[in-house]
């Protein structure tokens, strides 16, 4: 058993966590753990600095005002930035996209500068983007659609830096008509899929999890519960 143990830093849940994705760090923990890792989940809160030490980091979605105060406290303390530079994963949900990228516009019409992790812009939707999602990956590494559930008004496009994490089967995506969906730019994975997204997609939080212990890859986990539950999603799809 490895004897260090493995910290995913779950980032700002008093205000970006909104729709339950904070249950992707229980994911990612429970998944270490049944490969015999010691892992643990570190909030980091409104209070804290953001530290740049974690071996992976995870951020929800949330409403305007709330990402706003997100985005201010990440500026203010950049260990993210710091550990995104040195290669530690970070998953980025849904608003969390937005905050990490150049700029975003409120429901309001306000601009707010983002933190600049991802080479995307955000702005307002005419109609909100609400349902089941399908997409195919386009990340190596990944070779099974990814399924979650989309909510969000926001329309978001990628700048040349930036690549999509797959191409929409079914649903909105980014919303601007390019067919893509959620951004990936070095070890920064952005999505607008909840679920959470790695209940619903273990390849996914397996990736993850390989980039963050430095390895090519994991074994899978053998878990039949979660095999049905894709293929319910995928058939509700």
């Amino acid at each position: 058993m490895p004897e260090s143990t493995v910290r995913i830093g779950l980032v700002l849940p008093d205000v970006m966590g909104t729709y339950g994705d904070g249950g992707n760090a229980l994911v990612l923990r429970q998944r270490l753990r049944m490969r015999g890792y010691d892992a643990e989940i570190v909030p980091i809160g409104l209070e804290d600095p953001v530290p740049d030490s974690m071996d992976l980091y995870t951020l929800g979605g949330a409403e305007d005002s709330a990402q706003r105060l997100a985005t201010r406290h990440l500026l203010r303390y950049p260990g993210l930035q710091r550990a995104a530079e040195r290669g530690a994963p970070v998953l980025a949900i849904c608003a969390a996209i937005q905050v990490l990228g150049h700029w975003y516009e409120t429901s309001a019409g306000e601009r707010v500068d983002g933190v600049g992790l991802l080479d995307v812009t955000t702005s307002p939707q005419r109609t909100r983007a609400i349902g089941e999602i399908v997409i195919s990956p386009a990340v190596a590494g990944l070779t099974q659609p990814l399924t979650g559930f989309e909510n969000h008004r926001g329309g978001t496009t990628l700048g040349s830096s930036a690549r999509g994490l797959g191409r929409v089967t079914r649903g909105v995506g980014n919303g601007v008509g390019d067919g893509l969906e959620g951004a990936v730019q070095g070890s920064v994975f952005g999505t607008y899929l909840h679920g959470p997204v790695l209940a619903r997609n273990p390849e996914l939080a397996d990736l993850l999890l390989a980039r963050a212990l430095g390895v090519d890859a994991l074994a899978p986990l053998d878990l039949p519960e979660i095999d049905r539950l894709r293929r319910e999603r995928l058939k509700a799809n």
